[in-house]
């Protein structure tokens, strides 16, 4: 998506820039970066080149392509264009030698100062939102502990045992443990949007509404294309499981329908599990039930955007571990 923000305000004027926001960070390209520091693209590559050479970044992560439209004389073409995230724009912001890059380097040290002073406060504070989170876990926990406990005292089957994969997942979040990573490391089959189309096509029929699967604009088809992408040979989600949480998560996110948002969503996400052979363990049984569906497309559809990691961790999580 494109947005318009205030990099930082100079002391002759405010420098601002259309930039690319994907993936919880800034993009710009080497013609916007020659903009912000006032030097020439020869510069600023020069800059970059350093930056990957002397080893202070690597290239995997901080470097993507994205389609940009350039004026070629009375026509617009459609070119893939290299955009750095905001670890290469901070990194050649302290490089450039000129008096932009100088006042960038007094209103990042500056911004640095002020989050090293305000940081405790901040931090307090999240820690006491954390912490209440946290102990309604362990209330929910101590509460299905005893429910299970009564149910152990009627019968002969170990609830307890039963239920130990959720409660793990519980103890898991609260200490920040869940799965970053999925398991599923082959090359990933990817359904075509026609496929997706036709899934949402064929839900039309359970549903009375004239607008359900009604799409608004293009994000359908790029929510889709996103789980795909990479640098080179390195996928930016280099897991099965990964994907298919992330497409979960954008399509829901990006409320791409007039109606049925979240429903689509989860049967994009079976689609795909189905289609790379994961949505059925060995013995047949389904890897997610539909309690758990409806409740990790509920989760995702209530977070806010500053929970999308832990989100994603949770689905791979519930994936992981239910496989075997």
């Amino acid at each position: 998506m494109h947005s318009h923000i205030e990099i930082y305000q100079s002391s002759d004027k405010q420098v601002e820039l259309k930039v690319s926001l994907d993936q919880e960070t800034v993009w710009l390209n080497r013609h916007q970066l020659a903009q912000l520091f006032d030097r020439d693209i020869k510069t600023i590559g020069k800059h970059i080149n350093n930056v990957f050479k002397e080893g202070e970044l690597t290239r995997q992560g901080t470097v993507a392509k994205f389609a940009t439209v350039q004026d070629e004389g009375d026509r617009k073409v459609e070119r893939n264009i290299e955009h750095y995230n905001l670890d290469v724009i901070i990194s050649v912001g302290y490089r450039v030698k000129s008096k932009r890059g100088t006042q960038f380097r007094i209103w990042a040290t500056q911004r640095l100062k002020d989050y090293l002073v305000q940081g405790y406060a901040i931090n307090e504070s999240r820690l006491a939102q954390k912490q209440q989170e946290v102990q309604h876990l362990k209330t929910g926990i101590r509460i299905l502990e005893r429910a299970i406990t009564d149910k152990a005292e009627q019968s002969a089957l170990d609830w307890l045992q039963h239920f130990a994969q959720g409660l793990q997942l519980l103890d898991d979040y609260d200490h920040e443990q869940l799965d970053k990573k999925g398991n599923s490391t082959r090359p990933a089959d990817y359904p075509s949007l026609k496929d997706y189309r036709q899934v949402v096509e064929r839900m039309k029929a359970d549903f009375d509404s004239d607008v359900f699967g009604k799409e608004k604009d293009d994000s359908f088809p790029s929510s889709i294309a996103q789980i795909g992408q990479g640098f080179g040979d390195q996928d930016f989600y280099p897991t099965l499981e990964e994907k298919a949480a992330t497409l979960l998560y954008l399509i829901i996110k990006n409320h791409s329908f007039v109606d049925g948002n979240k429903r689509i969503a989860a049967a994009c996400f079976l689609l795909f599990l189905d289609r790379n052979r994961l949505l059925l363990r060995e013995d047949g049984r389904p890897i997610i039930s539909n309690e758990a569906l409806a409740s990790l497309t509920l989760l995702v559809a209530a977070s806010k955007s500053e929970e999308m990691e832990t989100v994603k961790r949770l689905i791979i999580s519930v994936l992981n571990r239910n496989a075997s």
